[in-house]
């Protein structure tokens, strides 16, 4: 057992300060000054935010990229960037490449990342159509592997399959209902990209059916104004919005640079969007590119997961937004669009221990997952089978 001494809790809203005691992986209660009997360690804490962990929904856990050759796949996640990134739960998924890469092996990365000590789920599918799968049906990928939670597809990208409004109507179905079979979100990912079509697919699909709007989950929704305008009218109708974070200035591939992302919420209060149906995600270890006048590749490079901690540090700090106001994003929202709410994305008796202890300058300092230490006082405790000794 181990108790966290006199924190200011954030579960993401405010809730004073508490003690928040952990036993066998589960916070076990949350109050003031609360009995840890024999054998308890404690954390002091007092002065420190506690948060929920972080959960990222898109994720290349394999590694994504390719796109200008072979030499530019990019490599897998390690562990030990996830803890430093405050990451406690990764989706992971497969992007362009559906040819080198596989889903067996991002599951097994899912797996392997799980007996590491984190929360690790994947979906089948990838940009393409057909959808790669492991069981050779996105119904039964579903239902029977325990790690897929849904599927993976392009649309309104140059890489994207073109497929037609009647095949994603089918691929809504098959999801929607295996979710239903095996008690899990059933959600399509939709890769976004600056096509003039932009979610019009969506939008008929949903006005043609009974089909729930939160089967789709549109990403990379800042790629155009456009596209972020469709985004908006998605998330009124109760969908879920996803905007990727990147950790400067530089615009690429649908990544908005840490101060834009102010802008993007501006906008979206403003407009009246529901603020619970926005979430944001890394799309780390994903390739970002650009490109000259011939079409030739200039540069290239990896997106770095912990580009969701320094958005967090971001919003607070630069853009003045209280702790509470920003976690959401990257927490509570997303924990309630792939349905492991209050499992997931909060601090309450039964949630699991999935924790971040923050020093007052946004400081990551402890993280907790599953219950474990897996770094203290900013030093890494655990890392990845095959990663360098500490």
């Amino acid at each position: 057992m181990i108790i966290f001494r006199q924190a200011d809790v954030y579960s993401p809203g405010y809730m004073g300060v508490n003690d928040v005691l952990v036993c066998g992986g589960r916070i076990e209660a949350v109050g003031d000054h609360l009995e840890g009997g024999s054998g308890c360690s404690e954390i002091d804490a007092r002065g420190y935010f506690l948060t929920p962990g972080l959960i990222d929904q898109h994720e290349h856990i394999i590694g994504g990229g390719g796109e200008g050759s072979f030499h530019t796949r990019t490599p897998e996640v390690q562990l030990s960037a996830l803890i430093r990134a405050g990451i406690t739960t990764v989706l992971g998924l497969l992007g362009t490449d559906d040819m080198t890469r596989s889903i067996e092996s991002l599951v097994a990365k899912a797996k392997g990342l799980k007996e590491e000590g984190v929360t690790a789920f994947a979906l089948c599918g990838a940009y393409g159509y057909p959808s790669p799968t492991i069981t050779g049906s996105v119904k039964k990928d579903i239902v029977f592997v325990d790690e897929i939670l849904g599927l993976k597809l392009a649309l309104s990208d140059h890489r994207a399959p073109n497929i037609s409004t009647e095949e994603l109507i089918r691929l809504a179905s098959d999801v929607r209902t295996a979710g239903m079979i095996s008690g899990k979100p059933g959600f399509i990912v939709l890769h976004m990209g600056d096509g003039e079509r932009r979610l019009d697919q969506v939008f008929e699909a949903l006005e043609r059916t009974d089909i729930p709007v939160k089967t789709f989950h549109p990403t990379h929704m800042s790629r155009t104004p456009e596209l972020l305008q469709s985004g908006f009218r998605l998330a009124k109708m109760g969908g879920y919005i996803d905007i990727t974070c990147e950790g400067g200035e530089r615009i690429q591939d649908g990544r908005l640079g840490t101060g834009r992302v102010m802008g993007i919420l501006k906008e979206a209060r403003s407009q009246e969007v529901p603020m619970d149906r926005i979430t944001f995600s890394s799309d780390g270890q994903g390739s970002w590119s650009s490109y000259d006048g011939y079409g030739h590749l200039k540069e290239i490079g990896v997106t770095d997961v912990g580009n969701m901690y320094r958005q967090l540090k971001y919003l607070v700090i630069q853009g003045k937004m209280d702790l509470s106001e920003a976690l959401p994003f990257f927490t509570s929202n997303v924990a309630k669009a792939l349905e492991m709410y209050p499992r997931k994305g909060c601090i309450a008796p039964g949630a699991d221990a999935d924790l971040l202890l923050i020093r007052p300058d946004m400081t990551l300092d402890t993280v907790m997952a599953g219950g474990k230490v897996m770094m203290a006082e900013g030093n890494l405790k655990k890392k990845g089978t095959y990663e360098a000794e500490y």
